[in-house]
């Protein structure tokens, strides 16, 4: 079996399931190419104002990228055709609208790693384990990966993390900022659920707003593009949704956001 990325949805909540138990969901190269199609989805879907990613079963979020492909899929030519299809997966990602949480239990090694680095939240379970492994492995990581790890966790627990390739626990995860909080195991799906929906009860408008200048903000000062923030900001003004939150405060209750 070569794996999937399936999509289930809780009212405004979906979950991007990557389903490979077999492999400790490995990502394979069907999986890899599915992504940009399922976030496109999750984009168009007017009715989903949070995604949560999370692996099948109970052994892990995703165990790394299917080493079993790679003497076809990594060696000579056919390794830049396979870079070039996991960087349209972490781009559609990391263009993602809406917030995206990365719920972790279990192996987030590798490839899954750089997936959860792309999420805007990232929740684990207390038996998680994290690992950036290339120098076991032989390859180079490429540098979009290296600054996203450096502005989530700074230059030198980067370098630690690639130089000894070494598994970090979740409680040390947590303390040098790679995810926001630990849960107990049993206790991941429910607490991360709930905070989905505190989100999802918010302006949808405000929090694509607040998106996008984290995403700009993110990019060197020359690559990033302030009139998209601005008119994020300026289609706040002009929502209905503005003018429900301030009814709804005057009127002492809490606002029924419609996203418009």
């Amino acid at each position: 079996m070569s794996g999937h990325v399936r999509i289930e949805r809780d009212g405004p909540i979906a979950r991007m399931v990557f389903d490979h138990p077999e492999r400790r969901n490995a990502i394979t190269v069907d999986m890899w190419d599915a992504i940009p199609d399922t976030v496109q989805t999750l984009q168009e879907d007017s009715e989903v104002r949070v995604v949560i990613m999370r692996g099948a079963g109970s052994e892990a979020f995703v165990s790394g990228a299917d080493i079993s492909e790679f003497e076809r899929t990594r060696t000579g030519n056919a390794g830049r055709d396979y870079d070039a299809l996991t960087a349209r997966a972490f781009a559609a990602l990391q263009s993602l609208e809406k917030p995206l949480i990365a719920s972790i239990h279990g192996f987030c090694i590798g490839g899954g790693a750089a997936i959860a680095l792309t999420a805007d939240l990232r929740y684990a379970a207390d038996d998680a384990r994290f690992a950036v492994p290339p120098a076991r492995l032989g390859l180079g990581y490429h540098t979009a990966g290296i600054r996203t790890l450096i502005r989530i966790v700074g230059f030198s627990e980067t370098a630690d993390l690639l130089f000894t390739a070494r598994r970090v626990g979740a409680d040390e995860a947590r303390h040098i900022g790679l995810v926001n909080e630990v849960f107990a195991k049993n206790s991941l799906d429910a607490s991360v659920d709930e905070l989905a929906q505190m989100i999802a009860t918010n302006a949808p408008l405000t929090i694509r707003s607040a998106k996008i200048s984290l995403q700009e903000l993110a990019k060197l000062e020359a690559e990033r593009d302030t009139a998209r923030i601005n008119d994020s900001i300026e289609r706040c003004y002009q929502s209905e949704d503005f003018r429900e939150g301030v009814r709804a405060f005057l009127e002492k209750r809490k606002p029924a956001f419609s996203g418009k």
